[in-house]
């Protein structure tokens, strides 16, 4: 994932950053979980799952 967009990106939960994972991007505050599809992070809390 694209380093620019990263530092963009937020959860939109609480708001903290995100963080690269292998197919997901995590929040350490939230302990969520997003997944990206395709290349494109699906930042939707009913698609986000706990870890």
């Amino acid at each position: 994932m694209d380093r620019e967009l990263l530092e963009i990106l937020a959860c939109p939960v609480c708001k903290g950053s995100l963080t690269p994972g292998r197919n997901s991007l995590r929040c350490e505050a939230c302990r969520l979980r997003y997944p990206v599809v395709d290349g494109v992070p699906v930042l939707l809390p009913e698609r986000a799952k706990k870890f």
